[in-house]
């Protein structure tokens, strides 16, 4: 198992609206966030002293090919409508790597 940990921006007039989409997310979506190895998956959000709101998400990975079964989600078509939905809400960083939309945190600690 891998922890990830993850960030990006979210525009604050689409907070209610992105806050209501993950109140009721699909269960088609669920369905393929776990088909995919994806467990223990929160999202918190925070607004900062830079006044900028943001999203912080963690989840563990338990399969054995990360970048697979991302696109194997990707290519996913409710998976694409769900990201058609949320997307639109987000500011991703600029300073991500090349080709994410989420940008990735260093874990510095973890308690067992």
């Amino acid at each position: 198992m891998k922890r990830y940990g993850m960030v990006l921006g979210v525009k604050e007039e689409k907070i209610p609206y992105y806050k209501e989409l993950h109140a009721a997310v699909w269960p088609d979506v669920l369905a393929m966030i776990k088909e995919c190895h994806i467990e223990n998956y929160s999202i918190y959000l925070r607004k900062l002293p830079d006044g900028k709101h943001y999203l912080f998400s963690y989840f563990e990975y338990t399969g054995e090919d990360f970048e697979a079964d991302g696109a194997k989600m990707a290519a996913d078509p409710t998976t694409q409508k769900w990201w058609d939905e949320c997307m639109p809400c987000q500011e991703p960083l600029p300073d991500r790597a090349e080709g994410a939309w989420w940008a990735d945190m260093e874990e510095v600690f973890h308690q067992d």
